[in-house]
């Protein structure tokens, strides 16, 4: 059978380690891979290292795109990924789509409220403080809902047909609609339609900075639907060569579309504007064809262990890390180390620090606990 299936939901047996291990090489960065690369950087002083890797460790101001920038995009495409296999295996168990909706719409209050705790200030039980929307759980759980209305009631060719025809709406919104006080096409930090639109919804409730979220749920969407679509490749009746070719292949052909769409309606991470999607959304699909060449075709397991750990805990592990800095109990090993580790102290505190939420999560993956939404 052909890509794409005729049944686009159909399940295939085992577990791809490549989905786990590019979840787990996500969140590797998420958890202390940035405080490992500016420990190097100051115990190392060496100046290539400065100019062509420290940069891609923080996020661009605005217009640009980064290394750094594509850890949340492509947590978004791994959950995309991921859905064709979870709601096949449930469909196939005989879950009606009645009941699959109620899991999705659980789903999504779940992510959301997680969100709030994460970087909404609910926690701090002050109304005045409070952030309705503005963490990337919740951007998960905006795009994993358009993406399961695409996925649950259209064949394969209508789903990339609706998120293109998404990516254009977008675009259209931000560059014809006049905002007051600004006038159309503005995509500066505070004249843009997506800013207008989430401090006129929001109010006060609004995060307070430039990264938007209510329009942008659009492309949220998209970014999760591209995860979705090779999803279904990996599911398909290819075989697996032609596979990692497919992914690699149109891959670096988003690469370069949202590069030249760029030109025109640049990649801004913060508005989530379609050229950045097919342009981080591309590098996605690269990075899913490399590691399931490694993992799944010449199934070099071993080497994906340290990540698999982690990415079969991923929303644990994102929420632990929010609330607390783990190198706080590295330091309780390592802190009297500073007399000799030097300029590398801060290198030595962030590899104990990773290490011991490392540890925690291997502890989890050998009594089989996997937290799940």
């Amino acid at each position: 059978m052909d890509f794409p299936p005729e049944r686009p939901l159909a399940a295939t047996e085992g577990r791809l380690v490549s989905l786990d291990a590019l979840r787990g090489f996500d969140m590797f960065w998420i958890i202390g891979g940035g405080w490992i690369v500016s420990g190097l950087a100051r115990g190392l002083h060496n100046e290539w290292f400065n100019q062509h890797v420290v940069p891609h460790t923080n996020h661009v101001p605005w217009e640009g795109f980064v290394a750094w920038d594509l850890i949340m995009p492509l947590f978004l495409f791994v959950v995309g990924a991921a859905m064709p296999f979870s709601f096949a295996k449930r469909l196939e168990q005989g879950h009606p789509k009645g009941r699959l909706y109620v899991h999705i719409l659980f789903r999504v209050v779940v992510l959301w409220v997680l969100g709030m705790i994460a970087q909404g200030r609910l926690l701090q039980y002050d109304l005045s403080k409070l952030r309705l929307y503005s963490n990337t759980l919740q951007a998960i759980a905006a795009g994993y809902l358009i993406a399961s209305i695409l996925l649950l009631n259209l064949r394969i060719w209508w789903q990339a047909a609706v998120t293109a025809a998404l990516l254009l709406l977008y675009w259209a919104l931000l560059m014809l609609v006049p905002v007051p006080g600004f006038g159309p096409g503005q995509l500066t930090p505070e004249g843009n339609l997506a800013i207008y639109i989430d401090k006129l919804i929001l109010g006060p409730y609004q995060d307070g900075t430039s990264y938007t979220w209510i329009l942008s749920s659009m492309t949220f969407g998209c970014t999760v639907m591209m995860g979705a679509l090779a999803g279904q490749l990996l599911q398909s009746d290819l075989g697996k060569i032609r596979k990692v070719l497919f992914l690699l292949a149109s891959g670096i052909a988003c690469i370069w579309i949202g590069w030249a769409w760029g030109l025109v309606f640049p990649i801004i991470k913060h508005l989530w504007t379609s050229s950045m999607v097919l342009f981080a959304g591309g590098w996605s699909l690269v990075l899913l064809g490399v590691f399931y060449l490694v993992f799944d075709v010449l199934r070099l397991r071993l080497l994906a262990f340290p990540f698999v750990v982690i990415g079969m805990n991923a929303i644990a592990v994102y929420m632990i890390t929010r609330v607390y800095d783990f190198r706080q109990i590295g330091d309780i090993v390592v802190s009297g180390l500073s007399r000799w580790t030097g300029d590398w102290h801060e290198f030595v505190r962030a590899v104990a620090g990773v290490l011991v939420i490392w540890l925690i999560l291997l502890h989890m993956y050998r009594k089989r606990t996997f937290i799940k939404i």
